[in-house]
């Protein structure tokens, strides 16, 4: 959270594993940046973070901007009048698409799998993601490749003709791997796959694009829009996928995928944020041509999420639809994030990591795994 001097307090949100107390301390060590900066000046803000500081900006850096930015982006809306789209370039929709992710915290197993996968659809969403792929890596064997297609083919059954599948592939097979799995999963006609294998690797993803009919996604862990400039050239994806609140805020991310929309380049951004990360992202996606659709965890998590401001952004009937407030629309519970503060053990905030991968059963996520 920011005040202004006029009284004025704007919010950000992030999501970055493993990292909350680095980022936090970040923040401590650039309020130089922070403290006295007109809320307007966004590109300004950007300068400071990225270039006044000597360094090539990475994941810590640019979550931290996000942070700011987007609260100087609520702030300059509530002192408008006007939600953050209108301010934007405004709204070329009225509603926003969503997918739903973190629903598969289920056995891994195809009567599962297929059954959490009807409760989805029996919300209405238009769209679901998941990895069928356990914790493989770079190769999989006979049986788990078997397993994890029938585990598609599942999911598959349940989503019908109106709902399309989303494959995440979270960037860790190999070239050949990634091929033969995406030349297998063309028959779902999937929205996308998501990183088919490392998503820093330009010329792998490439590799894997010509080699298949899926479209390819991916950038959840490109944090500039410099850092697109070769995926772009190389025409290597057909999705782009920036987190808002990792990649510098909503104007870095703006300037992504309008960059992409002239290549015929969808938009479709990493979002695992709750309301101020969430409502961010829907602004951002009313003011895009070539926004695809929008990903949304949280009414597969815990309840309590929801309750830390209001409105919250609700799916309804596979949307998200505009708010009409000022700035991101929202406001935050203060007292409730009180009662909610991190877990502090010898003034380090706990914050352990997913643990992805380590265990087959790591889709349970919070759930009781066999690590």
């Amino acid at each position: 959270m920011i005040e202004t001097d006029e009284g004025i307090c704007g919010f950000g949100e992030a999501h970055i594993v493993g990292k909350t107390h680095t980022v936090r301390e970040y923040l401590k060590d650039v309020r130089r940046h922070i403290i006295g900066h007109e809320v307007y000046n966004i590109e300004e803000l950007y300068n400071k973070f990225t270039l006044l500081d000597f360094g090539a900006p990475g994941q810590v850096t640019m979550t931290g901007l996000a942070l700011v930015e987007m609260a100087c982006w609520d702030c300059i809306g509530k002192r408008a009048g006007l939600p953050v789209y209108k301010l934007i370039g405004g709204a070329v929709r009225e509603k926003i698409p969503a997918y739903a992710n973190g629903w598969y915290t289920v056995e891994r197993t195809p009567q599962a799998f297929h059954e959490a996968a009807e409760r989805v659809v029996a919300r209405g969403y238009k769209g679901l993601k998941f990895d069928p792929f356990g914790n493989g890596d770079m190769e999989l064997s006979r049986e788990e490749y078997r397993r994890a297609m029938e585990l598609v083919e599942a999911v598959s059954s349940a989503a019908g003709a109106d709902v399309q599948i989303f494959i995440e592939m979270h960037g860790r097979f190999s070239i050949s791997q990634a091929i033969e799995i995406c030349k297998e999963l063309e028959k779902y006609n999937p929205g996308f796959v998501e990183e088919p294998c490392r998503p820093l690797d330009v010329g792998a993803l490439e590799y894997v694009m010509r080699h298949t009919t899926v479209p390819i996604a991916a950038g959840e862990r490109l944090y500039l829009a410099s850092a697109y400039n070769e995926v772009f050239r190389r025409r290597a994806v057909r999705i782009v996928q920036p987190d808002i609140s990792q990649c510098g805020g909503l104007l870095e991310v703006k300037k992504i995928c309008s960059a992409a929309e002239p290549l015929s380049i969808m938009a479709a951004p990493h979002n695992v944020g709750g309301i101020i990360a969430t409502m961010a992202n829907v602004h951002l996606m009313a003011t895009l041509r070539n926004g695809k659709i929008l990903e949304h965890f949280n009414d597969f998590s815990d309840s309590y999420v929801k309750n830390v401001g209001a409105p919250y952004p609700e799916v309804t009937d596979g949307y998200f639809h505009l708010p009409d407030g000022p700035g991101w629309g929202v406001e935050v519970d203060l007292d409730f994030l009180k009662e909610h503060e991190a877990e502090m053990v010898d003034g380090v905030i706990q914050d352990p990591g997913l643990n992805m991968y380590r265990s087959t059963s790591w889709n349970l996520r919070s759930k009781k795994a066999d690590i």
